[in-house]
């Protein structure tokens, strides 16, 4: 299992517990949704049963982006449909609200915001190629996205989530500067001397001392904040950028988490070095998952 907040940033990015309401970009949302909207473009796949009943149609180049769409070297492919009015764009770690559709290939609507209120989400938090093509836009523009399967949820994604590449229509509405990220640790590469390491190969060090006496079990909830980083100190998830902590049951994360955070106990802090067994692995089997040895920070801040 991913750690906490992490659930989705596959959608949320990784995201595990993380409570937005962006339904297959942050989770999946089954909900119908209802448009008022109409499409010059429809019409191309208006045989598709659409997922979603009243969701806008399908643009005529879902299949493929266009040969005046713009493409990144990460694969996504983007083309402005309504120039927007700002002059900024947002950063990795801004807060923006969107309005959004998306469709598979086949012009099959899979979720809509449209007929709801638009959504907020930390750019960061959501699926790899939202992360990067949200901060291509300027406030009050629409862009049509298509995304590789790769900066999706993959080919064949669980939970629901809709499989392949897909195509995503996305109105920044508003965005505001976020939470400064926490500073990459200095020993981030490697756990140094003074680290106690276990017998699976979980290094740990005490970072702030904690004020209980009891350490949680594995059948135990609790709560957290966290960061965690890759060791060339690239940030992929933080409940801390989030402004809010985050809650799960011991058994329900990563080897590294379930064995590390019994080590402690409540209002301690603690940095984690997680060999990649113990994490996701060198290959994750979910998309976007970070491979090889992690270093998390961690506060205890409850048992349950």
């Amino acid at each position: 299992m991913l750690p906490p907040a992490m659930r989705t940033l596959l959608v949320f990015g990784f995201g595990l517990s993380v409570g937005l309401s962006l339904p297959l970009v942050l989770g999946c949302n089954k909900n119908n949704a209802s448009s008022t909207d109409s499409n010059a473009e429809s019409g191309a796949v208006a045989t598709v049963e659409n997922a979603v009943p009243n969701a806008p149609p399908a643009p005529a180049d879902v299949a493929a982006p266009p040969a005046d769409a713009t493409k990144t070297p990460s694969g996504l492919a983007s083309k402005v449909i309504t120039p927007g009015t700002g002059t900024t764009h947002p950063g990795p770690t801004d807060k923006v609200k969107v309005h959004y559709t998306g469709w598979t290939k086949a012009g099959k609507a899979f979720d809509s915001s449209i007929g709801r209120q638009p959504i907020e989400f930390g750019v960061n938090e959501v699926i790899p190629g939202w992360t990067e093509g949200v901060q291509l836009m300027v406030k009050g523009e629409k862009r049509r996205f298509w995304i590789p399967a790769a900066l999706a949820y993959g080919e064949h994604p669980r939970g629901g989530a809709p499989g392949g590449d897909l195509v995503f229509d996305v109105e920044l509405i508003d965005f505001k500067e976020g939470p400064k990220p926490p500073e990459v640790p200095a020993d981030v590469k490697a756990p140094p001397a003074d680290a106690t390491k276990t017998a699976t190969g979980l290094a740990y060090k005490v970072l702030t001392k904690g004020h209980g006496t009891k350490h949680p079990t594995a059948n135990d909830r609790v709560t957290v904040h966290y960061s965690g980083w890759t060791p060339d100190g690239k940030m992929f998830d933080s409940s801390v950028m989030r402004g809010e902590p985050t809650t799960f049951g011991l058994k329900q994360v990563i080897p590294g988490w379930t064995e590390g955070v019994q080590l402690m106990v409540e209002g301690e802090k603690a940095r984690f070095w997680i060999p990649g067994n113990l994490a996701y692995g060198d290959t994750p089997k979910r998309p976007g998952a970070p491979a090889g040895p992690l270093v998390f920070d961690i506060e205890l801040i409850a048992i349950k």
